[in-house]
């Protein structure tokens, strides 16, 4: 098994988890969604690309899978830790004062919308170091500014290996950037999060 992240000091007062992905990303949410225990204080977003002419699937097929509720996103939605939200098609997702969620018909990035690089951005605002990102398989660089701008921001970052991603693009654009504390396959991120009930203890150290 890959060697876990060491936990950071401010660890215990992470609020939210972003994820982002395209091509291939699915595999390694197959593996990471189940692992979140159902004691998870932190809120879950996630956009991934989809064809945007098409009612998306996936919070009704990780429903079934995860112990956390799991929801497609809602505009002006109070956001609600435990809780998985995914991006619709066609809409940015974003994170808004509140915490809300946000959704836009901006224009698309890197040809995609939603955008990773939108969710993220906008979650590093809000949640600055109490923050985990973390980006996957996917054949462009969206995502890569976004995990830059969280680590920026005092936030924990993670890229899938490259070498265990069906379309490494995404993460060697996010590596080429220094955007990623830890470069993990997704078993090890699977790892990672199925302790965060223990990470989250007042007192307990990695």
């Amino acid at each position: 098994m890959s060697s876990l992240p060491p936990l950071p000091p401010h660890a215990a007062s992470h609020d939210a988890i972003v994820v982002g992905g395209s091509s291939g990303a699915i595999d390694a949410l197959i593996q990471l969604l189940p692992a979140l225990p159902p004691t998870l204080c932190a809120a879950v977003l996630i956009v991934l690309h989809l064809p945007r002419d098409r009612r998306s699937l996936l919070a009704d097929i990780f429903r079934q899978r995860c112990a956390l509720p799991v929801q497609e996103a809602q505009d002006k939605e109070a956001i609600t830790p435990g809780t998985v939200y995914f991006a619709p098609p066609d809409y940015h997702l974003l994170v808004d004062q509140g915490p809300h969620i946000a959704l836009s018909i901006d224009k698309p990035v890197h040809y995609s919308r939603p955008s990773i690089d939108v969710l993220f951005e906008s979650a590093a605002d809000q949640y600055g170091e109490r923050l985990v990102g973390i980006l996957l398989s996917g054949a462009n660089e969206d995502g890569a500014h976004g995990l830059q701008a969280i680590r920026a921001a005092g936030g924990l970052t993670m890229v899938q290996d490259p070498a265990s991603a069906s379309m490494p693009a995404m993460p060697l654009a996010a590596l080429a950037r220094d955007a990623g504390h830890h470069v993990l396959t997704p078993a090890a991120m699977a790892d990672w999060l199925a302790q965060w009930p223990e990470r989250q203890t007042p007192g307990v150290s990695a």
